[in-house]
């Protein structure tokens, strides 16, 4: 197949000019990924898909497929002897079939308040539910991925689903990439849709994509482990590897228009390079628990952020600064508000020209995949910046 179907645009759009089409769009080679086949639990003829990945015709890895990118920073964890074990948390709203307008929850908003419909954690939301969330868990089963927890979140219609604990972090993000599939088609056959966008509604939470991470050593012990809460002096330096690169690699957590929308002070996404135990207002945060499982949970991504994205990212800086032994600047206790050190950039345009100008993801990242993710989110920018916004036109048409 042609490379460049692997670097498309969020349309599905080829990326106009770039090193692809400079070499004339050479085929590359899809392969299977091992895995096997999959069934597609929707279908009712029964048919399965074999999950594939592109490399070159020479064999080597092509950095445009992002399963390719994750499997290289695994491989500097491998020639380590560290094993990272991995499990993500996705949120996302069920909405009625969208009129093209506005999208409206499954249960009306109240006429209260902004806030009305913010039940989190509510049994009685979850048992509204019951009929799609078994089907998503039947439909998980029969495609070999294991569902920890489904919660009822604090937005309308909002749920989240986590993940169990992998030590395989390539089929960690298939099964994610797989989940949001079989996740959109039970609400389809349930007369709802699923939407994970990152911001659909101003006035309520998103979505996130919480990505939890711990290493095992070649004995299988978890190496951030000390017995006690505060974790081993690695995990210290893999919280610095993740907030000195937050600001340059923030675009591949938020990727998108819509992206940033929900990086926002006061909704528990957030808005700077900061840490703390047990503190949810923080873009990195120390779960509590049994100290055999302590880890390192990062709170940055939106769900509509790519899952082999998202894990090389947090990988290869956590693996920076363990391999730099830097410290992270001291821990937060407190809600942290927009006022503190190191922000995450603030809008779309910003990002792009972090990630594409920074000389940290040089080296964290194939120079390849650098320039075609730049390119694409540049071509989509374009787009956006191209439209003019309904709310544009109402402002200043006739009134200035």
């Amino acid at each position: 197949m042609p490379m460049s179907s692997m670097a498309v645009d969020v349309w599905g759009t080829d990326i106009i000019g770039g090193a692809l089409f400079e070499a004339g769009d050479l085929d590359g080679i899809v392969e299977p990924t091992g895995r096997g086949p999959i069934p597609l639990p929707w279908n009712t003829g029964g048919s399965s898909f074999v999950p594939m990945w592109m490399r070159r015709e020479n064999g080597s890895p092509f950095f445009g497929d992002p399963r390719r990118v994750l499997a290289e920073v695994l491989a500097r964890y491998a020639k380590r002897g560290l094993t990272p074990v991995v499990a993500l948390e996705l949120e996302f709203h069920l909405i009625r079939p969208f009129d093209g307008i506005s999208p409206q929850p499954v249960s009306p908003l109240p006429a209260g308040h902004a806030g009305g419909r913010d039940t989190i954690y509510s049994l009685d939301e979850l048992g509204s539910a019951e009929p799609f969330l078994n089907t998503v868990h039947a439909d998980a089963e029969a495609c070999g991925i294991s569902l920890e927890a489904v919660t009822a979140e604090s937005g309308p219609g909002q749920y989240e689903v986590v993940l169990s604990h992998l030590p395989d972090a390539l089929k960690a993000a298939d099964d994610a990439v797989f989940l949001k599939q079989i996740i959109r088609n039970a609400a389809q056959r349930h007369g709802v849709q699923a939407s994970f966008m990152a911001k659909p509604y101003m006035a309520h939470a998103g979505n996130g994509l919480h990505m939890h991470v711990s290493l095992l050593d070649a004995a299988g012990r978890n190496i951030f482990d000390d017995g006690g809460p505060d974790g081993q002096p690695v995990m210290r330096h893999a919280v610095a590897g993740l907030l000195g690169a937050l600001h340059d690699t923030a675009l591949i957590f938020a990727p998108h228009c819509n992206s940033a929308r929900r990086l926002r002070p006061g909704t528990l996404a957030p808005v700077n390079a900061s840490w703390g135990y047990e503190n949810r207002t923080a873009a990195v945060r120390i779960p509590g628990g049994p100290a055999s499982a302590r880890r390192i949970e990062h709170r940055v991504a939106g769900v509509d952020a790519n899952p082999y994205l998202v894990m090389a990212a947090v990988l290869a800086s956590a693996l920076y600064g363990i391999e730099q032994g830097q410290e992270p600047a001291p821990r937060i206790d407190n809600n942290i508000g927009p006022g503190a050190d190191a922000p995450i950039p603030p809008d779309w345009r910003q990002m792009i020209e972090a990630f594409e100008q920074s000389t940290l993801c040089r080296t964290l990242f194939p120079a390849e995949f650098i320039a075609l993710f730049s390119a694409c989110k540049r071509q989509e920018l374009g787009v956006f910046e191209a439209e003019i916004s309904p709310l544009e036109y109402m402002t200043y048409l006739g009134m200035i």
